[in-house]
């Protein structure tokens, strides 16, 4: 398998879901995943490790102990803010991309991806990615059968000994054949690419004054991106708890317009990473 440097592979399996916040799936996904490994063609080539209820010292033993090639965090998310994992009582306990980041860099030498099955949790995996080969974030709220989709189609892909970046596309198109209109939410980062733009300055033809003007640009829209991000979070869970239909109509129309908005300026942010590429 072309991913990874290592055989067999360790996909390291932790969830979070303290008690203050929604009940998700996460024993469902766990149970579809391994099912789908075990039934697969490359079964004897994975190993699954499995850790409930994590809290943040709770990762770090478990990339000493596992050494795991794969990563796949499954629970919520809350953008800027950060992942949502437990403390000691099983509250809420927020760790913010930064800081996965420098945990992953660490054992960058092993990890070939990261998988975040979370809400709005692009924003930790743009961070991570700056150090992981591949690394895969929600852009914005995930529901539980589009997140459940997703990780089958994604295993069932890598267990037939598809690449990562087919397995992506796997997941992506399972969505779809769930009837669900999600599948645009996935997001897949490489490492190269972000390499690729980091490392463009030597050989680039934009005038330090022209590569300036961008990179503001940039700041600006990722800023925009981020404020609409959080307006989507809070509109939806609005929506969720709205009873009154005309009042539903008013959020489900201000959400779409939100998303439109936000696709708008994450196509801008494409344009504006490949002049600076260049």
């Amino acid at each position: 398998m072309s991913s990874f440097s290592t055989a067999p592979p360790t996909i390291l399996f932790i969830t979070a879901n303290p008690k203050a916040t929604v009940r998700l799936r996460l024993d469902q996904e766990l149970r579809d995943i391994a099912e789908g490994l075990k039934r697969s063609q490359k079964r004897d080539q994975f190993n699954l490790e499995q850790r409930l209820a994590v809290r943040p010292r709770d990762i770090q033993r478990a990339m000493l102990d596992i050494e795991p090639q794969i990563i796949h965090f499954s629970g919520h998310g809350g953008g800027e803010e950060g992942l949502v994992f437990e403390d000691d009582a099983g509250n809420v306990k927020l760790v913010d991309g930064s800081v996965l980041a420098g945990l992953f860099e660490l054992f960058a030498d092993k990890i070939a991806c990261v998988v975040l099955n979370g809400c709005y949790s692009e924003v930790q995996a743009r961070a991570i990615a700056d150090h992981i080969p591949y690394v895969i974030g929600m852009n914005q709220a995930i529901g539980d059968q589009a997140a459940i989709a997703f990780a089958v189609g994604f295993y069932d892909a890598l267990g037939a000994g598809r690449d990562i970046e087919f397995a992506y596309k796997l997941g992506c198109a399972a969505i779809r054949l769930e009837g669900i209109a999600e599948h645009l939410t996935p997001v897949l980062l490489k490492q190269s690419t972000k390499a690729a733009t980091l490392t463009a300055t030597p050989k680039s033809k934009l005038s330090h004054r022209q590569r300036q003007d961008l990179e503001a640009e940039q700041t600006g829209l990722q800023r925009r991106y981020n404020l609409l991000s959080q307006k989507i979070q809070r509109l939806g869970e609005a929506l969720d708890i709205e009873i009154d239909p005309a009042t539903c109509f008013k959020l489900e129309i201000q959400l779409q317009q939100a998303q439109s908005d936000r696709d708008q300026i994450s196509r801008e942010m494409a344009d504006v990473d490949s002049k600076l590429e260049k």
